[in-house]
């Protein structure tokens, strides 16, 4: 799946810098004992605290514990080793954290798609759906992100979506003995995608009709492709499982664009909610500061 670049950067918070100026762990900080869970269930992902966890997966999981979160989520899950996928498992278990999504990539032909309605790529799409049951075995998954692909320029939508709707059930059929559930992803990312809205993706979840097929929520994607955030997640609830978070533009932590997380965050609480919120988005300052910075700009916008 193609993930976007990173280039804005930000004024840091007052909150985090110490009297001679310099950049300091909050009063959360390792040293003092782990922090206070966040109340609402984000997930970084690795790479995010690089800089404070330089020793590799699991100094990074603890990191992320030590800090407040309860969860991860890692996108590109299906293409590390059985070994790490195993490590991460094991790491996140004796943490008590979750494992959010990961990526059901079918490698060069996502962006082929499903929605062509041939075989070939049904036949990769429903392949790498019974490795991921696998995958989420070993590292406790229970959602996986589904991309249908590309637009297929020379059929008619209704043929195309019909396509991916058959393609889905074949999916939904390999994870429902497991109690696993894909989550599709409408995307701002080009025009070229076929999935771009929530009411589309409502549709093709209840055309599919599985508890295994729902939708993923992206609030940065959302934003860009339609806005009214809050009423269109009203009208789409019913099959909203998973939700992601980026602010717009830039897509960086809350507070450094336009979305006023605060009141999606109280929205999305009041509903409710108490599945993942997957971190998908770049730091908006590098190093240590900068992670210190994301830390705490979570803090301000989390629930009361």
């Amino acid at each position: 799946m193609e993930r976007r670049g990173f280039i804005k950067k930000i004024g840091l918070g007052s909150a985090l810098v110490g009297a001679t100026g310099a950049m300091s762990l909050p009063a959360f900080s390792k040293e003092k004992g782990a922090a206070a869970p966040f109340k609402m269930d984000f997930a970084p992902h690795f790479g995010m605290f690089k800089n404070h966890a330089p020793g590799g997966l699991v100094d990074e999981l603890k990191f992320m514990a030590d800090q407040g979160f309860r969860s991860l989520e890692d996108n590109g899950m299906l293409k590390r080793s059985v070994a790490d996928q195993e490590l991460i498992g094991k790491t996140l278990h004796d943490l008590g954290m979750r494992m959010g999504v990961f990526v059901i990539d079918g490698g060069d032909n996502w962006k082929v798609s499903l929605t062509t309605g041939k075989q070939e790529f049904l036949d990769v799409f429903l392949k790498t759906c019974r490795e991921s049951v696998e995958v989420a075995k070993r590292v406790g998954a229970k959602w996986m992100t589904v991309v249908p692909g590309y637009f297929e320029r020379n059929l008619p939508m209704g043929v195309q979506t019909g396509n991916v709707i058959e393609a889905l059930k074949r999916g939904a059929e390999i994870f429902e003995p497991h109690g696993l559930t894909m989550v599709l992803e409408p995307l701002s990312d080009n025009p070229d995608l076929f999935l771009r809205h929530a009411d589309q993706t409502y549709m093709i979840c209840k055309s599919v009709g599985s508890p295994s097929c729902k939708i993923l929520y992206d609030i940065y994607h959302m934003q860009r492709n339609e806005g009214n955030l809050i009423a269109t997640m009203e009208k789409t609830w019913s099959e909203i499982a998973y939700i992601q978070i980026g602010d717009n533009p830039g897509r960086k932590e809350p507070g450094t664009g336009e979305i006023n997380y605060s009141n999606v965050f109280k929205y999305i609480h009041n509903k409710g909610f108490t599945g993942v919120m997957g971190m998908e988005h770049g730091n908006a300052l590098p190093g240590k500061e900068g992670e210190l910075a994301l830390i705490e700009a979570y803090r301000k916008v989390d629930i009361v």
